[in-house]
């Protein structure tokens, strides 16, 4: 009697699973800025055009190095090489936390970008070589999916530590380091010679605000000292501004329900207040943070903001976590199945089910990269100028979304991260959803179709998410339709359109891309990301300082653009046809 065939092991699946987790750190550090974006701006003075250059530089390095990072692990190895690059950029995430100016945050992200680049093209080797062709786009959906759930927990994990990381025992004196704008806020507080400006040019909060220095000072006249004085010259003392508004913290009547009602109050601050509604008492901590809190909301542009403390820390523990990963790569991965020993015989010829008769011998190494193939394959440029589409109009929703939910709708702080978090959410949907799709595609329509007829319609679809923004933004302000809500509808189906055709481009480099796989997908990255790094300084462009509603249409409407030129660009796609022809042959 012959013995029962053995059942597959699962090696592959932990494979996948590390990479996916590999994926969500990837995600989590890169964006994690983009949240703390504005504590970080106010903490070491930087202009929005600095900031600007600050999210575009990751994207461009990132960029530049995908095809010279690919090769690397297609040459020395992934287990090595994937190692190397998760350890880097995690401790340059880490320095981030540590930068005392302008020049050191950028040199930090640059180095990020440099590091992060060889992630996804080593992946998708990986993905070659342990996975059966019939199943690639799922694995590479699973693996898109770690990005889309770190890109999903970073605003609303950055905003939850960076709260945990400024304690109800953190002191709440206002010092030096927190005017932002001394000569701005001194006029504001000092109105006695210009009788009406309250009323024309301050909200409510502001005013009561203004209302109670006044008194504060008419009551102590002669102990606290004249802030109005300052004006007289360009330059403002800070000392006297100081002792005014600390002596605002311990009083009890500076809230009122009706005056900062319009005001984006932080969770902990509308906490406070609930309990103050309730005719509960506050300590005398909690009540000192709270007016902290208020008067921040009062003067967003002149007091720097008590949570501006936790982004350091933050930054930090999301570099050493990605150590722990790291070391998860090393002891887990070989660079084939047949050199783990825990794979057996069964998975190992799971795995060569349905390889293509162009694919490279999944033992052999890359010897040095041809580069003629990479500038002059039609198909492949094709793919690249999809991703270029793409990454235009993607990228403002991981870089600038916290800023629109600011300045245009006041969003506070944890729910503006869940409304940042939203899309990204929805994206892990549509990952999941179109690596399932794209391999249900492959033996009904072929491998061209399968791989390009996904990002084609997910292209024309996002553009429509954008056409929907220009709709609602037509709409009355304050209406149902022109919400933070409805926007990130239209934000999330963006999300989710370009999520669900993203595996295919993986599934695309793996078929045509020989022993080059990483160097493949790194080339198509690189082009897409050159877009990426463009998109932060056409927005700054389009834009400027203090947008209106206009400018954020043109912003609207260059996403729209974005993504059908990308879905145009994609008929071209033919994952048939093998880039490197000699090589294969």
């Amino acid at each position: 009697m012959s013995e029962a065939p053995s059942r597959p092991t699962g090696v592959r699946h932990l494979i996948i699973l590390l990479l996916t987790l590999m994926s969500v750190l990837l995600y989590l550090d890169r964006f994690c800025v983009s949240f703390a974006g504005d504590y970080i701006k106010e903490d070491l003075g930087l202009s929005q055009t600095q900031m600007s250059w600050f999210l575009s530089l990751f994207f461009w390095s990132y960029a530049l190095s995908q095809v010279p990072a690919g090769w690397l692990a297609d040459r020395f190895g992934a287990r090595r090489m994937l190692s190397i690059y998760v350890v880097a950029w995690s401790l340059f995430t880490a320095l981030m936390g540590l930068a005392a100016g302008f020049t050191m945050l950028l040199f930090a992200r640059l180095m990020c970008g440099i590091t992060q680049a060889g992630a996804y093209p080593t992946a998708g080797g990986v993905i070659s070589r342990w996975v059966p062709l019939s199943k690639r786009a799922t694995a590479s959906a699973w693996v898109g999916l770690g990005g889309r759930i770190g890109g999903a927990m970073a605003p609303i994990l950055t905003a939850f530590l960076m709260v945990v990381f400024v304690p109800i025992e953190t002191p709440v004196e206002f010092t030096d380091a927190d005017l932002l704008n001394a000569t701005k806020l001194d006029k504001k507080l000092w109105t006695f010679d210009f009788v009406g400006q309250q009323e024309q040019k301050f909200n409510a909060a502001t005013k009561r605000i203004v209302d109670i220095v006044e008194r504060n000072w008419r009551d102590n006249q002669g102990k606290l000292p004249n802030v109005g004085a300052a004006q007289a010259g360009p330059v403002v003392e800070p000392e006297p501004l100081l002792v005014r508004l600390n002596s605002l913290l311990d009083r009890s009547d500076l809230f009122d329900e009706a005056a900062f009602a319009k005001l984006n109050l932080p969770r902990e601050g509308l906490g406070y207040a609930e309990r103050l509604k309730t005719g509960s008492e506050l300590s005398k901590g909690e009540l000192r943070r709270f007016n902290r809190l208020l008067i921040e909301v009062a003067f967003p542009g002149e007091i720097r903001k008590l949570y501006g403390r936790g982004w350091r820390p933050v930054m930090i523990v999301y570099g050493l976590s990605g150590v722990f990963v790291a070391l998860g790569i090393w002891l887990m991965f070989r660079e084939r199945p047949e050199l783990h020993s825990r794979v057996n015989d069964a998975e190992r010829a799971l795995i060569e089910t349905g390889r293509l008769a162009t694919a490279a011998d999944p033992a052999s190494k890359a010897g040095r990269l041809p580069i003629r193939p990479l500038f002059t394959n039609f198909s492949l440029w094709c793919n690249c100028a999809n991703q270029i589409g793409t990454n235009i109009g993607w990228v403002f929703l991981v870089t600038w979304l916290s800023r629109y939910f600011i300045e245009m709708h006041s969003v506070p702080i944890l729910e503006r991260s869940v409304l940042v978090m939203m899309p990204n959410l929805i994206g892990l949907c549509g990952g999941f959803l179109g690596g399932r799709w794209v391999d249900w595609l492959l033996p009904r329509i072929g491998l061209k179709w399968s791989r390009s007829l996904p990002p084609i319609v997910t292209r024309f679809v996002a553009a429509g998410g954008y056409g929907m923004c220009l709709y609602f933004a037509s709409q009355p302000a304050g209406s149902a339709l022109n919400s933070p809500w409805a926007f990130t509808a239209a934000f999330c189906l963006i999300y989710f359109s370009v999520d669900l055709g993203q595996s295919a481009f993986w599934a695309y480099a793996q078929d045509a891309g020989g022993k080059y796989v990483g160097s493949v997908l790194g080339w198509g990255n690189m082009w897409g990301n050159l877009g990426a790094a463009f998109g932060p300084l056409l927005y700054n462009y389009l834009l400027g300082e203090n947008p209106t509603v206009a400018e954020w249409n043109n912003l609207f409407w260059l996403g729209l653009i974005a993504f059908v030129f990308a879905g145009i660009a994609t008929f071209g796609l033919d994952a048939s046809k093998p880039v490197f022809v000699e090589e294969t042959n």
